[in-house]
């Protein structure tokens, strides 16, 4: 993998781990950060990769973008902006599309773009002492990194104006009781949890995880016989396809597949 100066890529197996390594800067977004997180994102989206885990370095899982560095950029704030969230944006369409299952680790806070980030995780496990924020009102800036697409979905109309109007603070449990986050885990216990739940994902049929991607991503915008007939593609493809032959061959010997 790329040595970065921001992240760092750890690839083992069909697992690639990124870690937001800022930890000085509470893992905020720069300029350097987004890019190299966009760059990371299309290196992880090949046929080898089955699952990718985000997290942070040190106490925060990322606060957000890093107002220093906006404020204190020739450009000005707002091309300097422009070009964070292009590069942002960029990364997540690339995560939410690729086939690979995507795992966010939220160890301490999540703010701004970094709650954005979190919650754009096919999967999301939180530590105990996690927390939610969106902060950007309080900046007087709005919201971007997909919040405005993916909250709504996840959480409602009227929670998602609550959370960014009033930039209220969740708490794991809070965000596990709204339906933002799918585990809460002690601190402690956040890596190795992570760890086997990917382990257990890139065990398994990673074309039926493609599958089950494309499918949620597109229910909100297709009427209800377009989605029945992207299922019915979807599954005639996987039945054809080797996870399909090799995960029926095993139900009907009644023995553990063994998925490529």
């Amino acid at each position: 993998m790329t040595d970065y100066q921001t992240i760092v890529v750890e690839q083992s197996g069909a697992i690639a781990r990124i870690t937001l390594n800022r930890p000085d800067a509470a893992n905020g977004m720069n300029d350097t950060m987004t890019r190299e997180l966009a760059d990371a994102a299309a290196q992880c989206d090949t046929a080898a990769t089955k699952v990718v885990v985000i997290t942070g370095a040190g106490r925060f899982f990322c606060a957000g973008g890093d107002l220093k560095a906006i404020s204190a950029s020739p450009l000005g704030p707002g091309p300097f902006v422009k070009g964070i969230a292009d590069d942002l944006h960029r990364a997540i369409s690339t995560f939410a599309r690729m086939d690979a299952v995507l795992i966010t680790a939220v160890n301490g806070i999540a703010a701004g773009a970094g709650f954005s980030l979190a919650a754009s995780g096919d999967l999301v496990v939180a530590g105990s002492s996690a927390a939610f924020t969106m902060a950007y009102t309080k900046a007087g800036l709005s919201p971007d990194g997909s919040a405005s697409y993916f909250l709504p979905r996840l959480i409602g109309v009227r929670r998602t104006q609550d959370l960014m109007l009033t930039n209220r603070r969740l708490s794991a449990g809070e965000a596990l009781d709204w339906g933002l986050v799918n585990y809460v885990v002690d601190d402690a216990e956040l890596g190795s949890f992570t760890d086997t739940l990917a382990g257990e994902l890139a065990a398994g049929a990673a074309q039926s995880h493609a599958a089950v991607k494309k499918l949620l991503l597109a229910t909100f915008d297709n009427g209800i016989e377009t989605q029945m007939e992207l299922e019915g593609r979807l599954i005639a493809a996987n039945a054809g396809g080797p996870d399909g032959r090799e995960g029926m061959d095993a139900f009907l010997s009644k023995r553990a597949p063994n998925f490529a």
